[in-house]
């Protein structure tokens, strides 16, 4: 077996040079670093990760449970983890919740057992047992985009604001002469589709509009319990003018009701929504959104962790990004007389 004695002698330098290139421990000039790796490849040497966490205490990784492939909108998030985690000499080793709490609980409990050094986690609608098993194990934890009573753990938070940012959208579409505005809710438990279901309703109250309560419908945060909400609220006798979608899957599930039904967008239902999507600018017409700032947010939160690894004992911290609300072109502009025209506000 090649040993790290080995690759030294290859490169030139010292076993203990070796051992810094590839731990990531200390800073080591370039041409060196350079030297050593093709050392490495020169002679086939693997480094045994599992010896060097029964010598150190520490795996060099992190857990991200979250529902990365259920849910597109995590996609930009997790690359920015794995990033930053890259950086800071850790792995990723990542498992899909589904946003499911069965399956969370699963999820975690491998991480656990695999003895990642921290977890990233996107807290489904019932995390309890699973906040109970980090804390019992003294898991370093860290909450990604959703904000959760988590008890006594004292886990870190990085999300967005989204009472104020959904209660703009609301500004927006009540401005483009809409009275009757509906909304899209995500799946109930949910941090964020509480926060959001409170800006859509501070927005109808600021705006002196119908709080009907059928204009508020559960959505599911996917596609297609989307499709289904919005297809029912189209189906009321007095349906509304626009609609806000309290997620990108909502939003889209919402567009295949409406051409589904034959309704355009602006002309006969205006449409806005929370989540910015790389194509929302390829729809005809462009989509106005909430977006968040994806790769800050999953920057933010890998570093979190690797700061509450390196001191367990700091308070339990919540941090806020600003999201933004970009005008275009799908809320359109509803007239008294004539119904809704197309939005005439700048890109």
């Amino acid at each position: 077996m090649v040993t790290m004695q080995a690759v030294a002698r290859e490169a030139g330098v010292s076993q203990s040079t070796v051992s810094h290139v590839i731990n990531r421990t200390r800073a080591i000039a370039p041409e060196t670093e350079a030297a050593v790796w093709r050392a490495i490849h020169r002679t086939g040497y693997v480094n045994d990760s599992i010896a060097r966490s029964l010598r150190t205490g520490s795996t060099q990784t992190v857990g991200l449970a979250i529902a990365a492939i259920s849910n597109p909108f995590f996609a930009e998030v997790v690359g920015a983890i794995e990033r930053q985690v890259s950086a800071m000499g850790r792995t990723v080793l990542l498992v899909d919740t589904h946003d499911d709490p069965e399956r969370e609980l699963m999820a975690v409990q491998e991480l656990v057992a695999r003895r990642c050094d921290g977890i990233l986690l996107a807290p489904s609608a019932s995390p309890a047992r699973t906040f109970d098993l980090l804390e019992r194990r003294n898991v370093p934890t860290v909450l990604v985009d959703r904000f959760a009573d988590t008890g006594t753990l004292a886990a870190d938070s990085v999300g967005v604001h989204n009472v104020e940012p959904v209660a703009e959208l609301v500004d927006h579409v009540a401005g483009r002469g809409h009275t009757r505005v509906a909304f899209i809710a995500g799946l109930p438990g949910l941090g964020t589709s509480r926060e959001r279901l409170a800006g859509f309703e501070l927005g109808v109250q600021r705006n002196g509009l119908d709080p009907d309560p059928d204009l508020v419908v559960v959505g599911g945060s996917d596609e297609q319990s989307s499709y289904e909400a919005a297809s029912r609220l189209l189906g009321l006798a007095d349906p509304p003018s626009a609609i806000v979608a309290g997620n990108n899957a909502m939003t889209i599930g919402a567009m295949r009701a409406l051409s589904d039904l034959g309704l355009r967008v602006p002309e006969d239902v205006g449409l806005v929504g929370f989540d910015d999507f790389p194509w929302a600018t390829l729809f005809r017409p462009r989509l106005t959104v909430v977006a968040q700032p994806l790769t800050e947010l999953g920057t933010r939160a890998a570093t979190m962790l690797h700061e509450r690894i390196a001191d367990p004992s700091l308070p339990a911290r919540e941090v806020r990004l600003p999201a933004t609300l970009i005008v275009r072109d799908s809320a359109g502009h509803r007239t008294p007389d004539a119904g809704l025209t197309e939005d005439p506000s700048p890109p």
